[in-house]
């Protein structure tokens, strides 16, 4: 038995500032959770409040395995580039079942801050 949905939404993308405040870099991840004994293909859609969507780009999340995306790092997301300090969202479709989480360290203050959300999902 798997646990998850096929279809997350998280609504509150911004990717922070990149800063020179210590060893931790700012950035904003997408942790993917196949409990699956078979690879799970997705697709990320990536929506903005300033210009056209960004659809199907394509992810495969091994059986079985925890699956993270950096979303500052283009190579991550097959040479799509989310613009630091841009409002995005991110709708993630899979083809079976898995669990989805959204994180962001914020280094732009010397107390740096670091928070996860668990999306939508139907």
């Amino acid at each position: 038995m798997t646990g998850g949905a096929k279809i997350w939404y998280f609504p509150d993308g911004y990717l922070p500032e990149k800063k020179s405040n210590g060893e931790m870099e700012a950035h904003e991840a997408l942790m993917l959770f196949n409990t699956a004994e078979e690879d799970v293909k997705v697709e990320l859609d990536i929506y903005f409040s300033d210009r056209p969507p960004v659809r199907a780009v394509k992810l495969t999340v091994p059986a079985e395995r925890v699956y993270t995306i950096r979303l500052d790092h283009p190579d991550e997301l097959n040479g799509t580039v989310i613009p630091p300090l841009t409002q995005y969202a991110l709708r993630v479709r899979a083809s079976h079942p898995i669990v989805a989480q959204f994180g962001r360290l914020d280094t732009t203050q010397p107390n740096m801050a670091y928070y996860t959300g668990v999306g939508f999902c139907e």
